[in-house]
C-alpha cells in the first residue's frame, strides 16, 4: 500500500500542484498562522522548459488554520522560460493548465494558457472562480517564442 501511495504521488499530473518558494507574513494573527503572500512555482505540463510564478494573498488565523478560510483573489502571476522550451504536443488555443483551491469547497486560483499565433507566444491569466459567482480580479503574462513555431492543435 506504502509503495502505491508513492507511485501515484510520483505522477501527479503537473497542475494538481506548485512548490511553495517561499513567504512572507502580512498581519499577525495572534491565534493561528498569520496572514501571509505566498510564492509558489508550477511547470507548464505540455511546454518543459516554461515555468510559471504565482503569488497569492493566503488567509491565516483559527479559520486558515483548519482550513475553513477562503483566501483573498489577490494575486500575480510571471511565467519564464527556465530552459530549453520543447512542446510534448499541439496545443490547443486555450487551455487550463494549473487549478488549485483556495477555499473548502468552492473558490479555486485557475491558470489558463492561450495561444496568440499571430505573435507566435504563450500567454498566461490567473484568475478566481467561485461555484456561484467568479471574481474579476486577473492578471497576465507572456512568453514569446522566437524562432521556433508554436504548434497548434487543428480544430
Amino acid at each position: 500500500m506504502k509503495r502505491l501511495c508513492v507511485f501515484c504521488l510520483c505522477f501527479l499530473p503537473a497542475w494538481l500542484y506548485a512548490e511553495e518558494i517561499g513567504h512572507v507574513d502580512t498581519a499577525f494573527k495572534f491565534l493561528g498562522p498569520d496572514h501571509k503572500i505566498v510564492v509558489e512555482a508550477f511547470n507548464d505540463p505540455d511546454v518543459s522548459g516554461i515555468t510559471c510564478y504565482l503569488s497569492r494573498a493566503k488567509t491565516g488565523g483559527l479559520k486558515g488554520a483548519v482550513g475553513l478560510a477562503e483566501d483573498p483573489a489577490r494575486f500575480s502571476v510571471a511565467c519564464r522560460q527556465v530552459g530549453a522550451v520543447r512542446f510534448g504536443k499541439s496545443l490547443p488555443l486555450s487551455e487550463e493548465v494549473f487549478k488549485q483551491g483556495a477555499s473548502v469547497f468552492f473558490k479555486h486560483v485557475r491558470v489558463v494558457r492561450m495561444v496568440d499565433v499571430k505573435r507566435n507566444a504563450l500567454i498566461y491569466l490567473i484568475y478566481s472562480d467561485r461555484l456561484i459567482e467568479g471574481h474579476p480580479d486577473n492578471a497576465i503574462t507572456a512568453v514569446a517564442q522566437l524562432g521556433k513555431a508554436i504548434p497548434i492543435e487543428d480544430d
